[in-house]
């Protein structure tokens, strides 16, 4: 059982979807990390050291990704495989400030419980437009 979660290599949507929940939390941990290392011990103004974190983070996401989660890729170029990665990256992180805002704003729900919708449908997004797009040969 060991293995099949965490060793083996597989197709199985469940299992791949835990695993990316890890990927994403340590993406997640580098992604605070590096921008609040970069802030307040070397001076690098908050918007820069957030670019610099997420760019770090989704490096270290994709690599992950690539190696542990999915098996099968569909796109033979890894350049425009990490591209298209990125992409749904950011159009995830796009989503995110909309759903956070939208969920704040014009429902008046508190921002912390809106972080937390939109983090649940942004780790959706990501996971299935990865898998569909990118690792479902």
């Amino acid at each position: 059982m060991i293995d099949r979660f965490f060793k083996n290599n597989t197709n199985n949507t469940f299992i791949q979807l835990f695993r990316y929940a890890i990927v994403g939390w340590l993406a997640f941990i580098f992604d605070i990390g590096i921008l609040y290392i970069l802030t307040e011990y070397f001076n690098v103004y908050y918007l820069f050291s957030a670019a610099i974190a997420f760019a770090i983070a989704l490096s270290i996401d994709y690599y992950i990704t690539i190696i542990w989660v999915f098996s099968k890729r569909t796109i033979d170029s890894r350049y425009i495989e990490l591209l298209i990665f990125a992409t749904i990256g950011l159009t995830g992180l796009l989503l995110n400030v909309f759903i956070i805002w939208f969920f704040t704003e014009i429902t008046n729900i508190y921002y912390i419980f809106s972080k937390i919708i939109s983090s649940f449908m942004i780790y959706l997004w990501n996971f299935f437009a990865r898998k569909i797009i990118l690792f479902n040969k």
